[in-house]
């Protein structure tokens, strides 16, 4: 049944998942928008909806339950594309929406939408392969929510077209405020303190309820928000499962293990709450050793504040935990724009303990390399040097030369290239 949507109270910011969403609609039968609850993964469909089902809504839960279970081809029937919002719900309308664009033989029929995967995916016949494009959205860049004035292009960069520009006055509190925030575009017209507010209830929601909802798990409240405030603690950061349990030892209880740990990040990474960074493994012209433990991040960073009881101000007196969520922050919208130019960002560590913060990575084989710094001349000093102790150890007789290196800073006026050619991009001046 279609309703109005009644998502968008306030004027539709554009996306960049709009332009992600409309390519694949374009090329799949099938598009599924994954990603947390509450960042705009309904409002983006809707926008480009022809019909829309909402699996959820209280009027029709139970008959459309039904329905999905005796005749689910009947759930798809509508003006295309055609949006199921939580599909999830009803796991077999995966099948029944691959066999009806298989028989209709048309691209851009169905838009699933959903902030979980199915509980048991061994019920599905098929598994999508071909026929279903999967769209990841996260929490609003600060592009998205006009908080960054776009002046640097990271798709320009790569094409090595830079030039110095202006950067928006982005002083610390207001830094400090837009990572305890986070993203999330229901909270955009809301003043500070409800907006936070908004964060906390939102947190408050995983813990109580959709950390066990996701697989039907039965979980505790407590123990997921001392898990929450020990994975805080670690943004950023490669550590072993051992050191969060090692974290928790003190105040859990007697049963609690490492497995149970990694039982609850399973179900955080379920519903989108975790997103790992992978590790990048380049060729190198020495013989080093390359960490590839995955580096441990939030999906937002306002999570991270907001499970560690933090605030602005908080992060105002104390500069290490800032640049920690900063960096998160940063990650975030990193994500955001290498997805849209087909690309994914990895970390980089190796057993010297050189890093690199994030490697962006594009599908044709060209690469940048970033280290993300908040702000001030020794840390930028610090986060080139870095970035060119990396790049003259890459064998580039095996591989690409790095399109460009990067200090992507919380602060700063102006957008520049270096001497040395290590760029210098505040994030208020970045977008895609």
């Amino acid at each position: 049944m279609f309703y109005p949507n009644t998502y968008t109270m306030n004027p539709y910011k554009k996306r960049i998942a709009d332009k992600l969403l409309e390519e694949q609609l374009a090329a799949s039968g099938i598009v599924l928008i994954q990603g947390p609850k509450w960042c705009g993964k309904t409002t983006t469909g809707v926008q480009r909806a022809k019909s829309i089902l909402y699996m959820d809504d209280p009027r029709q839960f139970r008959t459309n339950m039904i329905i999905a279970e005796s005749d689910p081809q009947a759930l798809l029937a509508g003006d295309t594309p055609r949006l199921i919002d939580e599909w999830q719900l009803a796991p077999q309308l995966w099948d029944a929406a691959r066999f009806e664009t298989d028989r209709r033989g048309i691209p851009g029929q169905i838009i699933f939408t959903g902030s979980s995967v199915p509980p048991d995916m061994s019920r599905l016949i098929h598994s999508g392969t071909g026929r279903i494009a999967r769209l990841t959205m996260r929490p609003m860049s600060l592009w998205e929510s006009e908080e960054s004035n776009g002046n640097v292009s990271l798709n320009e960069i790569f094409k090595k077209k830079t030039e110095t520009v202006a950067a928006p006055d982005m002083p610390l509190h207001k830094l400090a405020y837009l990572i305890c925030r986070g993203g999330w575009p229901g909270s955009l017209t809301l003043d500070n303190k409800a907006a936070l507010l908004q964060v906390r209830n939102y947190v408050d929601a995983i813990a109580n309820s959709d950390i066990s909802r996701v697989d039907g798990v039965n979980r505790n409240s407590d123990f997921t928000r001392r898990l929450l405030w020990s994975y805080s603690r670690h943004q950023g950061q490669q550590v072993p499962l051992s050191t969060i349990y090692a974290d928790l030892e003190q105040n859990s209880s007697a049963n609690m293990s490492e497995d149970t740990i990694a039982s609850y990040l399973s179900a955080l990474k379920k519903i989108f709450v975790v997103e790992d960074m992978p590790a990048w493994n380049p060729n190198l012209r020495s013989k080093t050793a390359i960490r590839t433990s995955d580096t441990r991040y939030f999906v937002d960073p306002s999570i991270a504040a907001t499970s560690m009881g933090i605030g602005p101000d908080d992060l105002l007196g104390d500069v290490n935990t800032f640049g920690l969520l900063f960096e998160t922050l940063a990650v975030r919208d990193l994500r955001i724009y290498a997805d849209a130019l087909d690309g994914q960002v990895y970390h980089y560590r190796d057993k010297t303990g050189l890093e690199c913060d994030a490697v962006i990575h594009l599908r044709n084989g060209s690469y940048g390399l970033v280290e993300i710094k908040l702000g001030g001349d020794t840390l930028t000093d610090a986060g080139a040097a870095s970035l060119l102790k990396l790049a003259a150890k890459i064998d580039t007789d095996k591989m690409k030369a790095p399109s460009f290196l990067m200090v992507l800073t919380g602060t700063g006026q102006f957008a520049y290239m270096r001497p040395d050619g290590v760029y210098v991009v505040p994030i208020a001046c970045l977008k895609d």
